[in-house]
């Protein structure tokens, strides 16, 4: 193993040591050094970088948490092992997102959708595009490798192709999530917008019925002489019927001007 730290150059030794290194593969006349980036999913979105280093006669892991290279078996084989595992892993726990999706579509479609559900879903989008984001420079990086070595003698193509499509297929359903939570998110602000144009509604027809009674209250409550009705024994009789006059008659204007809006 000492032969193999002599061998590698000072800066690829920090990459390799840099948790949070995105995806790169770098070609040197003695070894290879390929980092993937690939998140994980737990209780919480993390992403691993798997740092290797591949000569021609076999290839080395780095352990970061050991601080230390681990010798895999074959120069190829090994490293796609390794990043196999963890991508089926991927595959697998990204259906959690798919469910999540589905449980507030169903939500809102009930008109269940709780006080949260702008919140949820802006976490919920923010970690599919912190996958789509990270597997877009890992695909891209695992291409550069594969077409680096297609010519090679005993590389292992299928299986790294395989490796390549399964990133692309995760990359592919992320953005099929995106557009789930693009479409909801346009569907709840048309919720939104359709219970604020209801209480509007309400409002202006509340507004239409008590403004020309607020301006008869203030008409009669002047405190000038000669108003109509002030001497009278049944004035206050009067007063209200014309106000009940006005409340109907303002009513029926309101409802003629809803018919002729909706047409």
């Amino acid at each position: 193993m000492q032969n193999v730290e002599e061998l590698i150059d000072k800066l690829h030794l920090e990459d390799l040591h840099n948790e949070k290194h995105p995806a790169i593969f770098d070609e040197n006349e003695t070894y290879d050094m390929l980092i993937l980036r690939i998140p994980v999913i737990t209780d919480e979105l993390n992403n691993v970088s798997l740092g290797f280093i591949l000569t021609k006669e076999n290839s080395y892991f780095y352990n970061i948490k050991e601080n230390k290279f681990e010798e895999l078996n074959g120069v190829y084989m090994g490293p796609y092992t390794l990043v196999d595992k963890v991508l089926d892993k991927l595959l697998k726990s990204f259906l959690k997102y798919a469910e999540t999706i589905s449980d507030m579509e169903e939500s809102l479609y009930s008109d269940m959708a709780d006080s949260d559900f702008l919140n949820n879903w802006l976490a919920v989008k923010l970690e599919i595009l912190r996958i789509e984001r990270v597997l877009l420079r890992t695909a891209t990086t695992m291409e550069e490798f594969i077409d680096y070595n297609k010519d090679v003698d005993g590389f292992p193509m299928n299986h790294y192709v395989d490796i390549h499509e399964h990133m692309e297929r995760t990359m592919r359903s992320a953005m099929l999530q995106l557009s789930k939570l693009d479409y909801l998110y346009s569907f709840y602000n048309a919720k939104s917008n359709d219970k604020m144009n209801k209480m509007i509604y309400i409002l202006t027809i509340i507004s239409a019925i008590f403004l020309p009674l607020n301006l008869l209250v203030g008409f009669f409550g002047m405190n000038t002489t000669g108003l109509p009705f002030a001497t009278g024994e049944i004035g206050t009789y009067y007063a209200v019927s014309i106000m009940m006059s006005m409340v109907i008659i303002t009513s029926l204007f309101v409802q003629k001007w809803r018919k002729k809006i909706e047409r």
